[in-house]
Order: structure tokens, then sequence, then C-alpha cells
């Protein structure tokens, strides 16, 4: 058995996902073989993922996204490293009940990448997601040595708000490794930069932004592709329609200007963690995530598994908090049945607050109805 499940947001770590089925599917067949992989696809809990695959955690201070310095790791393993853009400037580094969707920058997530060349990283897989920022990738151009100045010669102020006023780039000074790196940009999303589709308007509101304050990022986020237009030229603009560029509030953007390929999050995840050899051991495959529902046949980490799994011939089912997909979307997914913990408890509270008991009481059903 492969049990290959991303975190179950809120409630449990994939870490603790694959713990809990493990000691489920135990109970029933005591002498099975199971092998665990958590799995992520670039968003949070990516560097989590990679360190249960064997990289070690590595930790640095950096800005955090309204400025204040946070403990922030990214994972190495050999001259590959896993960063995680959340870990400096996702939500989570934000007070509790606070969005500041103007002012937020990802000048930490910059500081990262220069750790993880510090640390010698000649590849380096950078998950994009969770962000609380809408700047464009400006403040991690900025940490990597890229100049911004204003009207009046002057650094504007950080976050996407700042761009409204900027009025010239000087990217001469970016660290010279970034030449000699494979980067690559993990993402589940492949929006563009600006526009009805573009980082303001579909993930805005998801980090304060009121209707003004999406007109007024959109804006700035146009504005910034035009300034650098100066700086590169018409990959400039080239870039800000490639998919991918709306990523973590167009710091997808900004990393495809460092020279970084897009990638869909879990494709690149799976190769990092060696799913192949660990799916070619495996009779069946578990999967899952805490909400199976449209997003997840979007590029997310179940989808990406499944389809794997049946690439290779093998039979995959999943396990959820919730499943909002019919059982004709599951079969095309590539998932035979799914699990939900509201089978096992119906209350969406203590399915919260108990996941990870009732989650081994969902494996026992697994193992009794494919094992036994």
């Amino acid at each position: 058995m492969l049990i290959a499940a991303d975190k179950f947001k809120g409630s449990l770590t994939a870490v603790q996902v694959a713990t809990r089925v493990t000691a489920g599917l135990r109970r029933v067949v005591p002498d099975l073989d199971v092998e665990a992989l958590p799995v992520a696809d670039g968003g949070d809990g990516t560097v989590d993922a990679a360190v249960a695959a064997g990289f070690q955690r590595r930790e640095v201070r950096v800005a955090g996204p309204l400025g204040q310095e946070v403990t922030a790791t990214f994972a190495l393993r050999g001259d590959t490293a896993v960063v995680e853009m959340a870990e400096a400037s996702g939500l989570q580094r934000l007070p509790a009940g606070v969005f500041a969707p103007l002012t937020a920058s990802t000048y930490g997530s910059g500081e990262l990448l220069r750790a993880a060349l510090d640390a010698g990283a000649r590849t380096i897989v950078f998950g994009v997601g969770g962000s609380a920022t809408t700047d464009g990738g400006a403040g991690m151009l900025s940490a990597l040595g890229a100049r911004f100045l204003d009207e009046e010669g002057e650094p504007p102020v950080p976050g996407g708000g700042g761009l409204a006023r900027l009025a010239g780039a000087d990217l001469s000074g970016l660290d010279p490794r970034l030449s000699s790196v494979d980067l690559v940009l993990a993402s589940d999303v492949d929006n563009p930069l600006t526009g009805p589709k573009g980082a303001p308007a579909v993930y805005g509101p998801q980090k304060g932004a009121s209707p003004d304050d999406v007109e007024t990022l959109d804006a700035a986020l146009a504005h910034y592709a035009q300034v650098l237009q100066g700086a590169i030229g018409p990959r400039a603009v080239e870039y800000a329609v490639a998919p991918g560029a709306g990523a973590a509030g167009g710091l997808g953007y900004g990393a495809l200007v460092l020279g970084a390929r897009f990638r869909p999050g879990i494709e690149v995840m799976l190769d990092v963690l060696g799913f192949a050899p660990a799916l070619a051991r495996a009779s069946l495959v578990i999967t899952g995530e805490g909400s199976l529902d449209e997003q997840t046949l979007h590029g997310k980490a179940p989808a990406g598994v499944a389809a794997a799994a049946r690439a290779a011939g093998k039979e995959v089912v999943a396990v959820c908090g919730r499943l909002a997909l019919p059982p004709e979307a599951l079969g095309r997914a590539g998932i035979r049945r799914a699990y939900p913990l509201t089978e096992t408890e119906p209350d969406l509270a203590t399915c919260l607050s108990d996941a990870g008991p009732i989650l081994e009481r969902v494996a026992e059903r697994i193992a009794r109805d494919f094992l036994v």
C-alpha cells in the first residue's frame, strides 16, 4: 500500500494523514506492508513533504509580509532545494484577522531563495501558494538585487499598491548565481498577472482586497509590467500573460522574470519526492486532501497522484474530510472510490476537531473493502 496524500488543511498535516491511515489499515491487516509518501502541490506544506521524503530542513530568519522578522524553513537534499514562499510571505505569517492586500511584500521570499543559493542549491523548486501578497514579486526581486525607484528616485513603499508610483527598474544587480540555477516555478494555478482572470481579480479578495483594492492592484501590476519592459524588453509583457504569472499574487511573474520555468506543482513534487519508484512497488494507492471538490480536478495533489497511478495501471482510492464530487467525476480523475470523514462522522465540527481518530476508522473500512 502506498499512501500519497496531501494535508487536511486546518486538521492534519500530510505526515499525520499518512500516520493515521497506516494505523487504521494495520488494525485490520497487522502485517500489511505500507509505504508513506506525503505529498504537496507547491502550496503550504511543500517543505514538510520534502523533509518527510528525506530532505534536510534548514531554518533562516527573513522578513515576513509586513516586514517583521520571522523564522522560515526550506528543504535541501544534495544540490536540490525546495523553497515554499508561504514560509516567508504567506497568509499564515499575518496576525490573526489582519490582511494587508496593498502593502504585504514578498521580500522575505527573495531572502529564502538567496539562502538556498548560499546553501549550494543548483536546482530550486519554488512552491508558490497561500500568499498574503499581491506585489508581482517586486519584493522578491528587490531582495535578490533588483532596484525599483519611484518618480522621486526613492524605492516605492512595499506591496502591490506602491507599484502604481513606479518610474524605473534596474535588474543589473540581480544575484549572478541565478543565471546558473534551474529555477522551477511549482504552482497549481495558471492565471495571468492581470485582467479578469489575473492575480488581483481572482485571488485578491481572499487576501482582504476590497473591489477598489482589486482595481488599484490590477492597474499597479499592469504598470509594473510596463516599467519592467524598459528593463528587459518585450519579455516583460510576454511573461505577464504566461501561465503561472498570477500565482501567489503575481510572485509567479517575478519568478518568470528571473528565468524560472513553470510546471504544475504536483508534477514537480512527485518527481522530487521519488513517487515513481514508490508507485512501482505499490499494489494500491491511497491519496487525498481535506476537501475533494472541483478545485481538486485542476492541478491539486490527489488529481496528480491519481493521474500518475492510472498511467502505471495502479488502482487509487481517496480519503478526504468532505466529498463534493460525484462518482463519475472521481472516475474520470482515476479515483475508484472516495472515503470522506463525513460518512463516518456526519458532524463537520467533530470531523475537524477529531480528524485523526475518524481517519483511522475510515482506513479500517478501506482495508476491509480492498484487503480482506
